[in-house]
């Protein structure tokens, strides 16, 4: 019996062992488990950290394209106004010289029929003079001693 009780004693032994080593490898296991899931979660949050980056810096590059397109567009409207603000200062200075020159010509105009009219209402009146003294002389109502009184009326034309 010996045999046998060394035998269940070696057999014990062994099962000890066995379930030792197999502890020892489970728990080496759970460690390396371990190691790599907190080696995988550091890569998880460096990639998301990278990613959180560049989504920052990809948004600060269109933010900057965005505003520079903005500052670019307000420039050429600021542009285009002061354009369309000198063309109708020009605009209206050439229509305030068009009217003054229309004005002096006007005025010259009724210059020239004013002394033109004038003229001739001197003429007319000197005639009808001349006629009123020979429609008395021919009636004898004319005064016989009195001197005649001549209008001599020039006309200038300036054209």
């Amino acid at each position: 019996m010996a045999s046998h009780q060394d035998t269940s004693y070696k057999a014990g032994e062994a099962k000890g062992h066995a379930q030792e080593k197999t502890g020892q490898m489970a728990d080496t296991i759970k460690d390396k488990a371990q190691a790599a899931k907190d080696k995988a979660s550091e890569l998880a949050g460096t990639a998301r950290d990278r990613t959180a980056e560049s989504k920052d810096q990809t948004g600060s590059y269109v933010s900057d394209k965005a505003s520079a397109a903005r500052d670019k567009s307000c420039e050429t409207g600021q542009a285009a106004k002061e354009k369309t603000g000198g063309v109708v200062e020009a605009t209206k200075e050439k229509a305030s010289q068009m009217g003054e020159s229309a004005k002096e010509t006007a005025q010259a105009g009724k210059e020239k029929t004013g002394g033109v009219i004038s003229s001739a209402a001197e003429q007319v009146k000197g005639m009808a003079q001349g006629a009123t003294e020979a429609v008395k002389n021919t009636f004898g109502m004319g005064g016989g001693n009195e001197e005649k009184s001549t209008t001599t009326t020039r006309t200038t034309r300036s054209d």
